[in-house]
């Protein structure tokens, strides 16, 4: 279960000794980000977006160690040598977190104190002295003030050694995910008595993923539900009843009742069933005035809606009690009681030409018969319904795998995760609807999306799970992606792109192709190996 964070307010600043920011509550450094896109297949970033691979994160207890005053990394010019070693403890945290304690001994804050006080000589425009020479260190001191020398020592104290303490977690670190959760007021405490300073950080990691049972995605037995409206045969014939029915007419019924095959106008209303009829109450959702009732769809507006109407003429009215089904769409109203009136405003026939091969051509352009025409759209249908059934699968397939994975989800990694969907969503409703500037506003907001991450939260938690765990089969199983597929749909993307008059990076367009076809190859591999059973619903 994912632990609650409470995370302290964050305060961003540059390192810069003669810069004094007010007392922060807790400092947050952040580096330069290289966002990338999430994986259309997937919709979410796999383990391979980590900065680095996955490590063995299984240490239980802390472990102390001395950082080297040696660089930490290769590159040597960021990353300063320090007059001594520093002490770090490293403590494994729920969620994928480690807490860094960090003992900087007063060689090093000396050393920064001196680099300070040599900035602040340079900088500061000190009456009586010209710029840049050397001024005594008790007048400069008195100039600057002592708190301003003391804050900016111990921000060149967190610059320098920083790097250095991150060195435990090198390889293992998470993007944008490092805190500093101490106390700006608590550092300057202990730097005032001890001129020494002790700090902690916060760290997210490459999370674990422990399978349960070890090893169980190797014989998956899935069941996949198939809806009964994808059948081909079924979905052909029903288009060819579609296409028919477009060629006839509607003719005015005035001799008789509602049948099957009709078309009706409708006036609809619904209330709730009270034992105070007083109290009964409208149901919204349940109305509809002027609604166009083609009998041959009953089934799709309420079951059993037909039945109940069946014989109504027009300019008649029925009132029918009804029960909404306990799998209604709308939770609010299953297995509600409702008393529903309908009045038929219009009654319609179709009047329509006989289905030979006289009509071919209409039904379909470009064919001859009928059977011409049946052929045709069952071909298409076929592909639709394979297309639907690798989708079906695959969801089947990836929902199982969440539910075998043990996994502790880096707070960095959720939101991260969740304001990409949350991006996406925005975007697709922009596509769709024409907002106002304040309806944008507030779908941009921060409150707008901490409620979406808060109400998705299992939806998230489930698709960071499926990706860690397709990124693990990946790694587990060796498989490989050929580099010609790489290029080939690289290149077919940045063609899209481009025809699209769209901005891209090419790199980012890598990364992201790059895992498309290793999540595809994950579920190929998944699919060979697993026991996979069809049924309809």
């Amino acid at each position: 279960m994912e632990a609650c964070c409470t995370a302290t307010p964050q305060t961003f600043f540059r390192f810069n000794p003669a810069q004094i920011p007010a007392s922060p509550s807790s400092v947050f450094l952040k580096p330069s980000r290289n966002i990338q896109q999430q994986s259309p297949l997937l919709a979410a970033p796999s383990s391979r977006q980590f900065l680095h691979p996955r490590p063995d994160c299984r240490k239980t207890i802390s472990t102390r160690f001395a950082a080297s005053a040696a660089p930490a990394t290769a590159d040597s010019a960021t990353i300063d040598k320090l007059p001594a070693d520093i002490q770090v403890t490293e403590t494994p945290e729920p969620n994928s977190r480690v807490r860094l304690s960090v003992e900087v001994p007063a060689l090093v804050c000396d050393d920064c104190y001196k680099r300070v006080i040599s900035e602040f000589m340079k900088q500061a425009k000190v009456p009586g002295f010209r710029p840049g020479k050397n001024v005594p260190e008790n007048i400069l001191i008195s100039y600057v003030g002592k708190d301003a020398v003391k804050k900016a020592t111990i921000e060149s104290i967190l610059k320098r050694t920083l790097p250095h303490a991150m060195s435990s977690v090198s390889g293992r670190a998470l993007e944008d995910s490092v805190r500093i959760s101490t106390k700006f007021p608590e550092m300057e405490s202990t730097y005032s008595s001890m001129k020494s300073l002790r700090y902690d950080v916060i760290v997210d990691v490459a999370p674990e993923v422990k399978w349960n049972p070890e090893g169980g995605y190797k014989n998956l037995k899935i069941v996949v539900e198939i809806d009964k409206e994808i059948d081909a045969q079924t979905a052909a014939e029903h288009e060819l009843r579609r296409r028919h029915k477009a060629l006839g007419a509607l003719r005015i019924v005035t001799e008789r009742g509602l049948e099957v095959g009709d078309v009706a106008i409708l006036d609809i209303s619904a209330t709730t069933i009270e034992q105070d009829e007083s109290a009964a109450q409208a149901i919204p959702s349940a109305e509809s005035k002027g609604f166009q009732f083609d009998t041959e769809d009953g089934d799709k507006v309420l079951p059993d809606f037909l039945n109940s109407i069946t014989g109504i003429k027009r300019g008649e009215s029925k009132s029918f009690p009804y029960v909404f089904p306990d799998s209604w769409e709308q939770e609010n109203l299953r297995g509600l009681r409702a008393q529903f009136t309908v009045d038929c405003k219009e009654l319609f026939y179709r009047d329509l030409p006989e289905l030979n091969d006289s009509i071919a051509d209409k039904i379909l352009s470009g064919c001859s018969t009928i059977e011409q025409v049946k052929e045709i759209l069952l071909e298409k249908f076929l592909e639709v319904e394979q297309t639907a059934k690798d989708q079906a699968t695959d969801n089947a397939i990836l929902d199982q795998l969440h539910r075998m994975v043990e996994v502790g989800i880096p707070p960095s990694l959720f939101e991260e995760q969740g304001r990409q969907l949350y991006g996406a969503q925005l975007l697709q409703i922009q596509a769709n609807t024409k907002l106002s500037e304040q309806q944008l506003a507030y779908l941009s907001s921060p409150k707008a999306v901490n409620e979406f991450l808060q109400n998705q939260r299992e939806n998230i938690t489930s698709i960071i799970k499926q990706n860690l765990a397709v990124g693990d089969i990946y790694k587990r199983e060796n498989l490989q992606v050929l580099t010609d597929e790489v290029v080939k749909e690289v290149e077919n993307s940045i063609t899209e792109f481009k025809r699209h008059d769209q901005e891209y990076d090419e790199e980012r367009v890598k990364g992201q192709v790059q895992e498309v076809l290793e999540g595809s190859k994950v579920l190929e591999w998944l699919k060979e190996h697993a026991d996979i059973q069809y049924t309809t619903k």
